[in-house]
């Protein structure tokens, strides 16, 4: 998906977050919005000049289809998930920065660890660009729920780190020459 501003007409009542605390809002049917980002799972929108967050699965209420999955191969090898899993978490995305959360630096660390079955436990280590945000038990929802996703991956941890504290030189070219520094 990718970054665009279009209005859109709210179809159904639906419960969205509120950017930057990330409380519930119920927005009723028949308000306009203004869709300011469609990345990875999630509508960034502007209504009534509040930012909010409209999942993937809620597409229908702003008259959208929702966004594709991820999709991984059935069969995996265990050194393949390690490079599945930087791959998901490029589709996991900060609400207010057209960046995924791996060009924007804030995961610091993935590593697996062995479980008995064969299969892994993902440990992932990342970091907001400001600690007072209060998007981030969403975005570590959305980094559990698509991470688990992948395949022989049965068990996650992510934990919230700031220290280091983020910096913009954490950055890659990329994420860089998207915001435009």
């Amino acid at each position: 998906m990718k970054r665009i501003r279009e209005d859109v007409l709210i179809h159904r009542p639906v419960t969205v977050e509120r950017i930057p605390d990330g409380s519930p809002i119920d927005l009723p049917a028949g308000l306009w919005a203004e869709v300011t980002q469609a990345l990875g799972s999630f509508f960034t929108l502007v209504v009534e000049g509040q930012l909010v967050r409209l999942k993937g699965s809620d597409a229908d209420a702003i008259g959208k289809q929702p966004p594709a999955k991820v999709e991984h191969p059935e069969n995996v090898e265990i050194e393949d998930v390690s490079g599945l899993i930087w791959k998901t978490l490029k589709t996991c995305y900060d609400p207010e920065i057209p960046v995924n959360i791996v060009d924007m630096g804030l995961v610091y660390r993935c590593e697996l660890e062995p479980l008995d079955g064969g299969n892994l436990r993902a440990l992932i280590d990342m970091t907001l660009t400001a600690p007072g945000c209060g998007m981030g038990e969403a975005m570590v929802d959305e980094v559990c729920d698509k991470v688990l996703a992948v395949p022989r991956v049965d068990e996650i941890t992510v934990n919230m780190v700031f220290d280091p504290p983020w910096d913009r030189s954490r950055m890659s070219e990329s994420a860089m020459l998207a915001l435009g520094m």
